[in-house]
């Protein structure tokens, strides 16, 4: 069963929440998984890459997929975990206003070396098979702006300039 944790972090991700630091988002990229193949291969990856580090990925079935979706459209939601869900190393999922398009976070860690090596050796491999995968922007709070405030760049996603205001505000206080 996929913890819910995540998933709640990451449809807020527009929000501002106090958080221990090792919860902050450190990096997050969105990756196009427009078809079944694409989500079932982004997985494989997943799992692949938390095996060799002796992690593990909880991803939720269709089943739990349809029921999410009842609240709000998600097609894929996947984490990955350091021991006994011990310690979230990346949260993946998509949804409202960006179905399709997986946004991956990945936390700075209660170890940021040991976080920031596992960054290290599945970006590279995801930008490989899906040369389209973008940087997100990250807030001063940690938080990943909302999709709507947000344009396509060629080094990545970067805030609407008439939107900035929103995000500079937050940063203030």
């Amino acid at each position: 069963m996929v913890r819910l944790s995540p998933l709640l972090a990451l449809l807020c991700l527009g929000c501002v929440a106090d958080q221990p630091e090792s919860a902050q988002t450190a990096s997050a990229f969105e990756v196009p998984l427009p078809t079944q193949t694409d989500k079932s291969d982004f997985l494989a990856l997943l799992r692949s890459e938390a095996e060799a580090q002796g992690y593990h990925v909880d991803a939720a079935s269709e089943d739990e997929l349809e029921g999410v979706s009842r609240v709000s459209p998600l097609t894929f939601n996947a984490s990955i975990w350091r021991g006994n869900d011990e310690e979230s190393m990346a949260s993946a999922m998509d949804g409202v206003g960006h179905p399709g398009r997986v946004w991956i976070a990945f936390p700075k860690g209660e170890n940021s070396q040991r976080s920031a090596e596992f960054r290290g050796s599945l970006i590279p491999k995801i930008r490989h098979r899906w040369p389209e995968t973008a940087s997100l922007p990250i807030m001063p709070s940690g938080a990943i702006p909302l999709v709507d405030d947000l344009v396509r760049t060629p080094s990545g996603y970067e805030v609407k300039a008439s939107e900035a205001h929103k995000y500079q505000a937050e940063a203030q206080h």
